[in-house]
């Protein structure tokens, strides 16, 4: 299937019922928007014994990805209406989440609770996350990935194709970063742009925009609940107790079949 969230856009493998199929080489080239299909993440569904569903995150460049908040609503979209459900339990490398319908059609999940220490993120060695010791004073925040959040006057202005890459692979970050730069437009407002680790410019990211809301609630921008405006929509990020909500829109485009050649030269 091809899903997007506020154009945070996916290539989704069913797997249930047949073992997991992605590889690295398949990954890389169904991501190239040429050749392939193309895709910011891959979400590969599979069975699990005590949850609804379990999910595996690849990049585009046939890297692993930790988390991936959009793909994770959008799937779980997909699996509700399957169901007949309105909220489903599902599995990622952050352990056990929940995804729930709310009234108005847009789908919410609780991403966990946020990494905060230097060893979660993780960073290279010691430093203080929410000052770290780099041009421009940025915050980090690990969502299950790894997030540098640089609040700048105007987001508008960044130029992140030549800024996001040197950041991305800052020695800091022994398992590179997603990079975000966000600037308050209003009270609990955010305007924010992403450069994601192995995947460059996105329209949107689902992990970057909690990482983006707890850092600018740690700084004291924003209270807990903050809506954020990205190039592709707008999500919504509540920091609860029991963890960090997500919401926002899903939209399924198209389904379709790999063909065994292609899966052939690619293993």
């Amino acid at each position: 299937m091809k899903m997007h969230g506020a154009g945070n856009d996916f290539v989704v493998i069913d797997s249930r019922g047949r073992g997991a199929v992605m590889t690295a080489g398949l990954a890389r080239a169904l991501g190239d928007r040429h050749c392939g299909v193309g895709f910011d993440q891959l979400a590969e569904i599979r069975d699990h014994a005590a949850a609804d569903f379990e999910l595996d995150f690849w990049n585009s460049d046939g890297s692993r990805a930790g988390a991936c908040g959009n793909a994770t609503r959008c799937v779980s979209d997909y699996v509700m209406r399957g169901l007949s459900v309105a909220a489903v339990n599902l599995v990622t490398t952050r352990g056990g989440l929940q995804a729930l319908r709310r009234g108005d059609g847009r789908v919410t999940v609780n991403m966990g609770q946020p990494q905060l220490t230097w060893d979660e993120v993780p960073l290279a060695g010691p430093a203080e996350t929410l000052h770290l010791p780099l041009a421009g004073d940025p915050v980090a925040v690990g969502m299950g990935n790894p997030h540098c959040v640089f609040f700048v006057p105007d987001a508008e202005a960044v130029n992140l194709a030549a800024v996001g890459p040197g950041w991305e692979h800052d020695p800091l970050f022994p398992q590179r970063t997603n990079v975000e730069f966000a600037s308050l437009i209003g009270p609990d407002h955010l305007r924010m742009r992403v450069w994601e680790r192995g995947a460059g410019i996105t329209l949107a990211c689902g992990s970057g925009a909690c990482a983006t809301a707890v850092a600018a609630h740690l700084r004291g921008l924003t209270g807990r609940q903050v809506r954020l405006e990205m190039d592709g929509g707008t999500l919504e990020v509540d920091w609860r107790a029991d963890g960090v909500w997500l919401s926002g829109p899903v939209a399924h485009v198209f389904d379709g079949w790999i063909s065994p050649e292609f899966v052939a030269a690619h293993p």
